[in-house]
């Protein structure tokens, strides 16, 4: 009879816990275009990827607020150039309680989680 000590010990990892990203933006897309994305969503972020389709970070409602007003320049202004969660991003076999204690370090409620070239491969929160 085998008990719970005899059983090698399982830990979690971010791949166990993570879910699949919905919304993705370029990051050419302007500040304009990701507050309608958001709005008409309903969503609380965007996935924003680079040239290259790697993950270039994490745009929220939050990150969006300063533009809400729609100043003449957010129709000019890509993502790329505001302020939003970067790099570094959770990977797949990341302890999760590791990727917990950075989420909480950073003060995020949401993290990307990223393949080995940087490619979006999930959404890990807590």
């Amino acid at each position: 009879m085998t008990t719970t000590l005899d059983r090698p010990a399982t830990t979690l990892t971010v791949g166990d816990l993570m879910t699949r990203p919905e919304l993705q933006i370029s990051d050419h897309v302007t500040v304009d275009a990701a507050i309608d994305v958001l709005l008409s969503s309903g969503a609380d972020h965007l996935l924003v990827r680079d040239e290259d389709g790697r993950c270039a970070g994490l745009l929220t409602r939050l990150h969006l607020a300063p533009f809400q007003g729609r100043p003449w320049y957010t129709e000019r202004t890509p993502v790329r150039d505001i302020v939003l969660d970067r790099a570094p991003f959770a990977t797949i076999g990341m302890p999760a309680a590791a990727a917990a204690a950075a989420m909480r370090a950073r003060g995020l409620d949401i993290w990307p989680v990223v393949d080995h070239d940087g490619h979006v491969i999930g959404l890990l929160s807590f």
